[in-house]
């Protein structure tokens, strides 16, 4: 089944916004994902539903039915193979990559991306840590706990963010912090739950609570 780069992008919202396939969502989560008119997202669900890609009934939500599960997870895979691509082979920085992973995720090559698969050495993960689907979109997705849970004493690996924006991946960078940086938790501000860590047991920074609750460890 061919479909348009707008078709598959909202068939990615979907599986992203129902944990990869499996909760209903609404469609006011759909429009804000993909930045569209309640009546844009409407058209469109009724398209997909047509095309037995979801089951969408109102008030009910929107669920991907198994065909539509297995395109958001080629679509996914795709994505995050291009992004280890990006980082590993052409030396891209983690903060640059999405953007374009995105117009490459629309290539329809199964035999390209079988290939750039067993190139890159069949990985698990992509640079934000976020869990690469097989070829049939079965997904083994580490147990990551936020950096926020940690209490002084903790030890930890960072193995993912839950926020993989440009702004705070470039803040990351600069202050030493990437994927399996491992941390140690010195103290933690009663004030505002800022964190005194201990980065690959060289330096010592401090990182606010916001920043611990979007950096997931193991």
């Amino acid at each position: 089944m061919i479909l348009s780069i707008t078709e598959e992008n909202y068939i990615k919202a979907i599986y992203h916004l129902s944990g990869e396939g499996d909760e209903a969502i609404g469609t006011n989560e759909i429009a804000a994902q993909v930045n569209a008119r309640a009546a844009s997202v409407s058209d469109m669900l009724k398209k997909l539903k047509r095309k037995k890609l979801i089951t969408y009934q109102k008030y009910y939500g929107v669920r991907l039915t198994p065909e539509g599960n297995r395109i958001a997870a080629a679509i996914v895979r795709k994505h995050r193979l291009w992004e280890v691509f990006l980082v590993e082979k052409l030396g891209y920085s983690w903060d640059k990559i999405h953007d374009i992973a995105e117009q490459l995720e629309h290539i329809r090559s199964e035999e390209l991306i079988e290939r750039l698969d067993k190139f890159l050495g069949y990985p698990k993960f992509d640079p934000h840590g976020d869990p690469i689907p097989d070829s049939k979109g079965k997904v083994n997705a580490l147990k990551h706990k936020l950096l926020a849970s940690l209490r002084k004493g903790d030890k930890a690996r960072v193995t993912g963010v839950k926020d993989s924006s440009a702004k705070l991946l470039q803040h990351l960078s600069s202050i030493g912090i990437q994927l399996g940086t491992t941390l140690e938790v010195h103290d933690v501000a009663e004030f505002d739950g800022s964190m005194l860590l201990r980065i690959d047991g060289k330096k010592n920074i401090t990182v606010s609570r916001l920043v611990a609750e979007n950096i997931l460890c193991a």
